[in-house]
């Protein structure tokens, strides 16, 4: 892309979004999983320490449930298999 066709893309997404700052590269998108802030959370079921984003912690911090925990309680709603022992 040329640097006159740049700017003409950059002027009207600033004109659409006066708060567009431009584009500062992949690493700083805040979608990636590496950006988002974590808080250590405790399983309600096994008891162990979760990383989980801040706002999940924040919604669910007296009944949190972790992903391997739900996975097994699915598996066993639906019969596929036994439930793992929990200690």
């Amino acid at each position: 892309m040329s640097r006159r066709k740049n700017l003409e893309r950059t002027l009207a997404l600033k004109r659409q979004n006066p708060d567009y700052k431009g584009f500062r590269g992949y690493d700083q998108e805040p979608t990636r999983p590496g950006d988002t802030p974590l808080e250590a959370i405790k399983c309600t079921v096994c008891g162990r320490m979760r990383n989980v984003p801040v706002g999940v912690a924040a919604e669910q911090r007296d009944g949190y449930v972790c992903e391997t925990c739900r996975h097994e309680r699915e598996a066993a709603a639906e019969g596929d298999g036994e439930p793992a022992p929990q200690e």
